[in-house]
């Protein structure tokens, strides 16, 4: 934005009159807008937000319709241990159920209980044959797919079987529309309790292997993008951004 500001000269004698301003040729001035100042303390709503914030009050977790998002503290924090005995309570099953509603209402192949805003270490997993049906035979064989039923790990513990990695394309239901490829173990065996507070031992390898490390990486408050290799972080629908 350009402004026009004069200069003012101030004349002063002994025998003047008062002090009068005389306007010199002006110039134009360029006057900076205001920058928004930005704070971690701010959040702008937009009206509509405001509205549905009045009509209904937001939800609390464990949530039930969403994932919690990169930049949640609970994300971050390396989640606590469950009391064996309050598994079977309606607490922890309320989590458990809210876990599994979410990863397959989003159809995704894992889920930890932080990512739904409980920071207690649960993870699940389930790849169902539906979803298998989706990946070309090539693909599956690739990244040793393999049909999984649901598992539900409390307090769950890993032990790497084989301690080399494999390279592969991953993504997080935590860190929407991105991908990166990360290094994971071929084969793990992980313990711990189920949801019926039984213990369950599991040696998972290829693509169940991933998914596991995965999961337990958010237990102690790890991201994919913190093993990634940086070069292959990609936003998921790059091309259609350039159509």
């Amino acid at each position: 934005m350009n402004r026009t500001a004069v200069t003012c000269v101030l004349r002063l004698s002994k025998s003047a009159p008062p002090p009068r301003l005389l306007l010199a040729a002006s110039r134009p001035l360029r006057v900076p807008l205001p920058c928004p100042t930005y704070s971690n303390d701010v959040r702008v709503r937009s009206y509509l937000q405001y509205l549905k914030r009045k009509v209904r009050p937001p939800s609390r977790p464990p949530y039930h319709d969403h994932v919690c998002q990169v930049g949640d503290p609970v994300l971050r924090a390396r989640a606590a241990d469950v009391d064996p005995a309050a598994i079977p309570g309606s607490e922890v099953q309320a989590v458990i159920g809210a876990m599994v509603r979410v990863m397959r209402r989003l159809r995704c192949v894992g889920l930890s209980a932080p990512q739904v805003g409980v920071p207690l270490r649960i993870v699940a997993l389930e790849y169902p044959k539906g979803m298998m049906a989706d990946v070309p035979p090539a693909a599956r064989e690739a990244r040793g797919l393999s049909v999984q039923p649901l598992r539900v790990f409390v307090n769950p513990r890993v032990r790497v079987l084989d301690g080399r990695t494999a390279l592969f394309q991953e993504g997080c239901e935590s860190i929407s529309g991105f991908s990166a490829a990360v290094p994971r173990y071929l084969s793990v065996e992980v313990s711990g309790l189920n949801e019926k507070a039984e213990p369950v031992t599991w040696q998972a390898s290829g693509w169940p292997a991933r998914i596991i490390q995965h999961e337990m990486d958010h237990l102690d408050g790890l991201l994919y993008i913190d093993r990634m290799d940086s070069k292959t972080f990609i936003n998921v629908t790059w091309e259609t951004h350039n159509e």
